[in-house]
């Protein structure tokens, strides 16, 4: 009798199975499809990005080919194609170098290229920093050192990457600009940060000597 009972409730359920495949067997098709395309687009994005990612690399070693070759113009037409182009990665880099090889032939036009990376948020402190100290050493020998100042002093602060950079720019401006105040002030930073590097140290000792002597009072 148990055994009969048991046949009982096993046709019992798989009628109800039955009845409930019937009413949602559509639903349930639908998002195996769905599950099933999700995991092909994601799948294929990942291909085109990585597709994108070695065309953009493999192009960046050919403009980087043509820098060495001494081509300027053919690099910078490749490095600009490549910022405009690239994916993330690339891009501000391509941006970066850009400026560069322009810098041979229009250094105000390379500074004013690495002014808009210095603007550009997205690309990150420390990108932005470099691209500010990039485009002060471009400026060095004609700006005011109000304009240096407005430019580098923030990357000259203590713990930035790049302030041994800024700090000797400063410094040089200062004393090129008749401000031996402002110049004793870089120079003296420089010399009292235990992290600057030895070149840049000595240079700003040869630069603190011929400094006139400070007045006594």
């Amino acid at each position: 009798m148990a055994e009969l009972f048991d046949e009982v409730d096993e046709e019992v359920r798989r009628d109800q199975l039955k009845k409930l495949w019937d009413k949602y067997s559509i639903y349930f098709i639908a998002l195996m499809v769905l599950i099933v395309a999700a995991v092909g687009g994601w799948r294929g994005y990942q291909y085109l990005e990585t597709k994108k990612a070695a065309e953009a690399g493999a192009a960046f070693e050919k403009a980087v080919e043509l820098s060495e070759q001494d081509k300027h113009a053919e690099a910078e037409a490749a490095f600009t194609d490549l910022a405009a182009k690239a994916p993330w990665g690339y891009r501000t880099l391509a941006r970066l170098r850009a400026a560069a090889e322009a810098s041979a032939r229009d250094p105000k036009a390379a500074a004013k290229l690495y002014d808009d990376v210095a603007a550009d948020r997205g690309v990150g402190a420390e990108w932005q920093d470099l691209a500010k100290v990039r485009a002060a050493g471009l400026l060095l020998d004609s700006a005011s050192y109000a304009d240096m100042q407005q430019r580098l002093e923030a990357s000259a602060a203590p713990k930035s990457t790049f302030r041994h950079s800024a700090r000797e720019m400063l410094a040089l401006s200062a004393w090129r600009n008749n401000d031996m105040t402002a110049a004793r002030k870089w120079l003296d930073a420089i010399a009292e940060d235990g992290e600057t590097p030895p070149g840049l140290r000595s240079r700003a000792e040869a630069l603190q000597a011929l400094l006139p002597p400070v007045a006594k009072s």
